[in-house]
């Protein structure tokens, strides 16, 4: 059995740093084996003084369905301690509200992907920290589709927003200490940090390798298979496609009230994807895009994980529903995400050549040939940063 971050933090807790003010970055995932929640174990501790938490998207208690759903901050009825919302008027902690820390500890379940908005706020948390001379602690967690596979194009920094801070690819294969690594020592060369590794992770495990009990780290990521699609099928909050919000498999169901389910699959089926079939179904959305419509679509079912290619297959579908409906597809406008004037399908993808090679029909291969050669470039810098073996 693995032990993360969370359940090594008393053994582990910097010397340095004992007695200190704690601030928590946390969210509803933030739990040990046993399900004992982040915030009670810090409570508990005598290493620290736990003084504030911190939230961020979706809430620090997962409530907020969609994005762009801001929640305030608030003071916490079980602990009284002050909650600060990272996803409100402000996603970088102000001044105001480290007076009273010396240290963030950051406890979030990531899922692996590039747009998804945690580590980017653990980042703004770093350099928050550096501007202010406080310090950081992770507590490291696996990477829930492992550490050995990345995929997908290098954030070009030109598109940079909250879905893509800094240039790593859509897929990275880093856990949130090692992203922390790779951050503290390409950006905040001066910031006092810290990690409490895991023991007993490898880069080839998935989620469920590790007898961790899975808890939805926000509220449209119901399993590891709604993980495993995300790093392809997030591409469609660039689009008018439902990307399945609002039904009970979001990011493994999509579609649009326009798509003929057979007309699709057979076209999906010309691309030839690795470790993936699809199954023709109707859907009707309980909220999001097309709330209460039919909408015809297909499901994704994985058939081997390990040659799956979720970038790769998002980016098929869009191209396939783009060929096929030219007349009703649509890329989505601004805003998204706090980006106004940038393209939500260009800040998804971290470019916007991939949007132009669908308009102009370049083939999947093609296309492949050049998010490949970003990636393989990248790995070179990820490598140093890397804290567990395969």
């Amino acid at each position: 059995m693995i032990k993360i971050g969370l359940e090594l933090f008393e053994e582990y807790w910097p010397k340095k740093l004992r007695g200190v003010r704690v601030g928590l970055l946390t969210h509803p995932a933030s739990v040990n084996h046993r399900l004992e929640h982040a915030i009670d174990l810090f409570i508990k501790s005598r290493k620290i003084k736990l003084k504030a938490l911190f939230g961020p998207q979706h809430g620090i208690r997962g409530e907020t369905q969609d994005n762009m759903i801001e929640w305030k901050g608030f003071k916490d009825q079980k602990t009284g301690i002050t909650v600060y919302s990272l996803y409100s008027h402000t996603r970088k902690p102000e001044p105001s509200m480290l007076d009273d820390i010396d240290v963030i500890v950051v406890d979030l379940q990531d899922i692996g992907s590039r747009y998804y908005t945690f580590i980017w706020t653990m980042d703004l948390c770093m350099e928050a920290c550096a501007d202010m001379g406080k310090a950081i602690v992770i507590l490291d967690r696996p990477n829930p589709v492992g550490g050995s596979i990345t995929e997908g194009p290098v954030l070009d920094v030109g598109y940079a927003s909250f879905v893509a801070r800094r240039a790593i690819p859509v897929r990275h294969g880093m856990t949130t200490g090692e992203i922390g690594n790779y951050l503290k020592n390409e950006f905040y060369p001066d910031l006092e940090f810290h990690i409490i590794p895991m023991k007993g992770w490898r880069r080839k495990m998935w989620f469920d390798d590790t007898d961790l009990p899975w808890v939805m780290p926000s509220p449209n990521m119901p399993t590891l298979d709604t993980a495993t699609v995300y790093p392809g099928m997030c591409l469609l909050e660039g689009t008018n496609l439902s990307e399945g919000r609002g039904t009970t498999r979001p990011f493994e169901i999509f579609g649009a009230p326009f798509i003929d389910p057979e007309y699709l699959i057979k076209a999906l089926k010309t691309f030839r994807l690795s470790g993936v079939i699809f199954r023709p179904l109707f859907f009707q959305p309980t909220f999001q895009k097309y709330t209460g419509e039919v909408c015809g679509g297909a499901q994704i079912y994985i058939t081997d994980r390990d040659k799956f290619k979720p970038f790769k297959t998002g980016v098929a579908i869009l191209k396939a529903v783009h060929n096929l409906y030219p007349e009703y597809f649509r890329w989505k406008v601004p805003p998204y995400e706090y980006e106004t004037v940038k393209m939500p399908i260009d800040v998804l993808a971290g470019n916007d050549r991939l949007r132009k090679d669908i308009e102009k029909g370049e083939s999947i291969k093609y296309m492949e040939e050049w998010w490949e050669e970003e990636r393989k470039r990248f790995e070179k810098t990820r490598k140093r940063y890397l804290i567990y073996g395969s």
